[in-house]
């Protein structure tokens, strides 16, 4: 934020004069350092970042970016004349200037002129239409209106400080006033915006949300099986499902849709769902999804399967249909909702609910599942997508499965608050990419991304508890991180990148980070195969080579997507 000090002055008055008149630390002039600074950002900014920018996105950026320049420039021209750093003499000033701003004026013109066709080429590799240069007036207007914005906040918190300096001015001396004005705004503005605002912004969303979450999915109607919550003779009732609790499990493939793929005596699979609005304790929601898996028959079937939704209560169809196709139907899918937000709000608000309701549910099925016996029982897996494979992290730290291990886990599009994924691509195996490492020669890990099998070596040295990682190089809810502001990541180097990261795309300090977190809302609205956006495809190679699917090809699996495509099953 540029609420540092900008002003053209080098030296400041004699602090032991009280009378001395405050340092132009407050004045109405820019900082040319400043300025300086937030053009040659501004040039960073149009850099391209992993995902395709529409251009209010890109002004959003450009505005914040080149606020961050001027703060820094503006900073270090103010802490230099603080110091009392001589400047050179004016004849090698102008040079140094003159040097300086053919070369900032170079790099700003460059960046300009390229924008179109950095873009460009990643809207190539995402498959979709091009931009043309009329998108710079969005761009333009946006980034003075953002920066403006920001310009006039920073302003107004100077003019705070000032008011402040003045007042203890009159009992202080002028320095030591100054620095207790200044150290006062600032916890004030952070405990606004760490406190009411967050706190605000999160309590409104919260009720904007849940309302959401009564209403109901056009076309989405109840279901009147007896293998599905909220139909008939279930425990839990329609209404209390939640919006994409009632998506579930009246959406799937139909035993006709699954005869259709595997050729006959399919049964119907078992979906199992209770929502936030079910009961009120969070003991009780699990105890009442383990009486649902219990009346449905699901501890009879071939896979047993324990889902983590998203913030919303989401289960990905292209994830969960595959399945039952796969299986002919014998399966058993069961979650548990935890939230109203969507993911990229949950990633901040909820992780320890989803933390504390993925190991209640668990522990509460895998205590009645390990009593039955072993050869009858059903195999059991877990699944998560994006913050739902945080929640499925957690129940894998569980000592419950010393004794009674599970199957196998799978995550799809791990956020970056995941500790084991990222202790695993830290650890990877030497020769293999930060993108898509390799760990432990994949005795229990495996990573796969669209387009990228795990082969059957690795399946053949699979111990037998099994964890996949899915995941895309271009997916920002992944490698988003707070370190990109000042260090480079190791997925941007050359010989790590994924084939989805745009060959001009560039770590800049502190810029990266911003282009990164701005590419997070957007992570679910590109096409599939790319982002957050995990196929159908992809999904099913990632169950067939973790729960060992006897005869399953490559073959199978583009039959299968076919399938899904002519049923409307999944996109």
């Amino acid at each position: 934020m540029a609420t540092a000090i900008d002003t053209e002055e080098t030296r400041l008055p004699d602090p032991i004069t009280t009378s001395a008149p405050l340092p132009k630390v407050f004045t109405r002039h820019l900082s040319g350092v400043g300025l300086a600074f937030a053009a040659l950002f501004f040039a960073f900014s149009l850099f391209p970042s992993l995902l395709p920018r529409a251009g209010y996105v890109q002004g959003i950026a450009s505005g914040i970016t080149i606020m961050i320049g001027y703060g820094i420039g503006a900073g270090i021209q103010s802490l230099w004349g603080f110091l009392e750093i001589p400047l050179p003499r004016p004849p090698w000033r102008r040079r140094i200037k003159a040097v300086l701003l053919v070369l900032i004026g170079l790099a700003v013109a460059s960046s300009f002129w390229q924008y179109v066709g950095w873009q460009n080429e990643v809207r190539r590799i995402f498959d979709k239409p091009p931009i043309s240069p009329t998108t710079w007036p969005v761009i333009a207007v946006v980034t003075v209106l953002v920066a403006a914005l920001i310009l006039v906040v920073s302003r107004s918190l100077r003019k705070l400080a000032a008011w402040g300096t003045r007042f203890l001015g009159r009992r202080l001396p002028p320095r030591l006033s100054q620095v207790i004005s200044v150290a006062v705004v600032l916890i004030v503005v952070w405990s606004l915006v760490t406190g009411v605002l967050v706190n605000g912004f999160f309590t409104g969303a919260n009720a904007m949300f849940s309302a959401r979450d009564t209403a109901t999915t056009e076309g989405t109607v109840p279901t009147s099986s007896t293998l599905r919550s909220g139909g008939a003779e279930s425990l839990v009732s329609w209404d209390s499902l939640g919006r994409k609790g009632r998506d579930f499990v009246a959406s799937g493939p139909t035993v006709e849709q699954i005869n259709q793929f595997s050729g006959g005596e399919a049964v119907e699979p078992i979906r199992v769902y209770v929502g936030l609005d079910t009961e009120p304790t969070l003991q009780g929601r699990a105890d009442l999804l383990l009486e649902e898996l219990k009346r449905t028959g699901a501890f009879d079937r071939e896979l047993l399967v324990v889902a983590t939704t998203t913030g919303t209560g989401f289960l990905d169809p292209a994830a969960v249909d595959p399945l039952e196709y796969m299986y002919n139907g014998d399966t058993a899918i069961a979650g548990v909702q935890y939230s109203f937000l969507p993911s990229w709000i949950s990633l901040l608000a909820d992780q320890q609910a989803v933390k504390e309701t993925s190991r209640v549910v668990f522990d509460t099925v895998h205590d009645y599942w390990s009593t039955l016996p072993e050869d009858s029982r059903p195999k059991l897996y877990l699944y998560g997508l994006s913050l739902g494979s945080y929640g499925v992290e957690s129940i894998l730290n569980s000592i419950n499965l010393v004794n009674e291990p599970i199957d196998g886990a799978f995550m799809s599009g791990p956020p970056f608050v995941n500790p084991l994924h990222d202790e695993i691509e830290a650890d990877r195996d030497p020769e293999s990419p930060a993108w898509l490492p390799t760990f432990e020669q994949g005795r229990t890990v495996q990573f796969t991304s669209s387009g990228s099998q795990i082969n059957d070596v690795a399946v053949t040295n699979w111990g037998p508890t099994r964890l996949v990682y899915l995941q895309h190089s271009s997916d920002p809810v992944v490698f988003f991180n707070q370190d990109l502001a000042v260090e480079e990541p190791q997925w941007l180097l050359p010989g790590q990148r994924g084939p989805d990261i745009p060959a001009e795309m560039t770590w800049v300090p502190l810029v990266t980070m911003w282009q990164v977190a701005l590419d997070l809302p957007a992570a679910g609205s590109v096409p599939v195969g790319h982002g957050h956006m995990y196929s159908p495809q992809s999904n099913a190679e990632s169950w067939a080579a973790m729960t060992q699917l006897d005869g399953w090809t490559p073959a199978d699996t583009q039959r299968l997507v076919a399938q899904m495509s002519a049923d409307g099953t999944a996109t």
